[in-house]
């Protein structure tokens, strides 16, 4: 993989993917349906999907593409693949809340190891380069002109008064008896995979998710912490999140900055 070119072109697409959520976003209104498992879809995530779809095959013909709106993707065997959700946090997008991203990730035997989260309702741009690195970018963000970049890295966090950052909208009693088990100094919520980057930055310490997740929801964000000096576990025993998975289903995991002492599920 030519990762100079991989950086570039993910950047360069979930800043398109952004601009055509954003028309639909900005609308006075937009078409809600239900995807076969009862979740939400609108026009954004399927303009979104098209747009970033044909630009990684054309650059990337010979890389398996897993994508959330693709049916026909899922059930493929791979274990190095491009992975994307062309719009993460499709309930926060129909409630205008702005905690939506773009995601899109490679894998590679496993694990992901670069990605990109762009959340344009809050400015907000997180990706590897080339070696592996997590920055965030300043805005404005144009395609083929990098703006200010920071490095960032997670936090030196402190167990006896750690930063909680869980779902918004899938916050319930499993997830906070966990939380309970540690000194939490503070709570915060947020949507779709900012929680990952919200670790990532040092603004959150560990984010713990006993719920649903699909690999699409999860890869993009877990380069971007990993980048940055962070880990994903499995919920259960601790051991690594891996990809591509039969079905590209989830376990529960934590995501979580290295110093954080983990408590048992």
């Amino acid at each position: 993989m030519d990762y100079e070119k991989l950086a570039t072109v993910m950047r360069d697409l979930a800043i398109q993917a952004g601009e055509v959520i954003m028309q639909v976003y900005n609308a006075d209104d937009f078409d809600v349906k239900a995807k076969s498992d009862d979740s939400p879809v609108t026009e954004a995530d399927e303009k979104a999907d098209a747009l970033i779809s044909a630009g990684l095959r054309a650059a990337f013909p010979d890389v398996t593409l897993i994508t959330e709106e693709q049916a026909a993707t899922h059930g493929v065997q791979a274990s190095t693949f491009l992975i994307v959700d062309p719009l993460d946090g499709t309930k926060e997008f129909v409630q205008r809340r702005g905690d939506f991203t773009v995601n899109i990730a490679y894998v590679v035997d496993g694990v992901p190891v670069r990605g990109v989260v762009y959340a344009p309702a809050k400015d907000r741009m997180f990706f590897t380069d080339a070696e592996g690195t997590t920055y965030e970018e300043a805005a404005p963000f144009v395609v083929g002109t990098v703006g200010a970049l920071t490095p960032i890295k997670v936090a030196d966090a402190d167990n006896g008064a750690l930063r909680v950052v869980a779902s918004k909208s899938h916050r319930d009693q499993a997830t906070d008896d966990y939380i309970n088990k540690y000194a939490v100094a503070d709570t915060k919520s947020a949507g779709s995979s900012l929680k990952f980057c919200l670790v990532a930055t040092g603004e959150a310490d560990i984010y713990p998710r006993v719920g649903r997740t699909m690999e699409w929801d999860t890869a993009a964000g877990h380069a971007v912490l990993g980048g940055a000096g962070g880990k994903v576990v499995r919920f259960d025993d601790h051991s690594p999140l891996v990809y591509g998975k039969e079905g590209f289903a989830n376990p529960f995991f934590i995501a979580y900055a290295p110093n954080v002492e983990l408590k048992p599920a």
